[in-house]
């Protein structure tokens, strides 16, 4: 696990429940690497690759090039950031199969890499409810891997469409909110980094 203090720069790896290349919810990823602090640098994660979790693949000699790419990026990140759609009132197949893969251990066992990583989740939808439901099941997936998640701000970015100029998101309003957002995951990484290494 890397070591973060609250002089040092702080890696996040962001992951995206939607495979859409235009998907609002990657424009959010992308407004989030805009706005983070100074010192934070977010590396957008693309799960496109990333087979069904299957046990049977799930060890070293079987398990899929993406599958450990992945793992390698979560464990080598100091923090993680999703940004969810929501669909059918929940968190969409590709993150929580993304998470099935992280939450077990490679290379002959050890703590999965998603185990105790700071995480923060923000979503855009174009509707009225802005992936208030989706949010609130993947926070509980992410208690059963026991992964802490920043608690505030809700970024729920809804009716994004009329948000989106030019190819990205431009709101004044939600930027302040996903900055925010970012400054708590900062800072819950750092108590989680003095934690950890005393």
């Amino acid at each position: 696990m890397n070591s973060a203090t609250q002089n040092e720069a702080i890696h996040v790896v962001g992951l995206v429940g939607s495979l859409r290349r235009g998907s609002y919810n990657r424009l959010l990823m992308e407004l989030a690497q805009r706005v983070a602090p100074e010192g934070m640098t977010i590396e957008l994660f693309d799960l496109d690759d990333l087979p069904l979790y299957n046990g049977d693949i799930d060890n070293d000699n079987d398990r899929p090039q993406a599958a450990i790419a992945l793992h390698r990026a979560v464990e080598q990140a100091d923090a993680l950031l999703f940004a969810t759609p929501e669909y059918n009132h929940s968190v969409p197949a590709v993150l929580k199969n993304a998470i099935d893969w992280l939450s077990r251990p490679q290379r002959g066992g050890g703590t999965p890499p998603i185990w105790a990583k700071p995480t923060a989740i923000m979503g855009a939808a174009t509707g009225m409810w802005g992936t208030i439901r989706a949010q609130k099941h993947l926070r509980s997936i992410l208690a059963a891997t026991n992964t802490p998640v920043v608690m505030k701000p809700d970024v729920l970015v809804r009716n994004v469409k009329s948000l989106v100029v030019e190819g990205r998101i431009d709101d004044e309003s939600t930027e302040g909110f996903v900055h925010e957002l970012l400054e708590n995951l900062a800072e819950l990484t750092w108590r989680h980094q003095r934690e950890y290494n005393a």
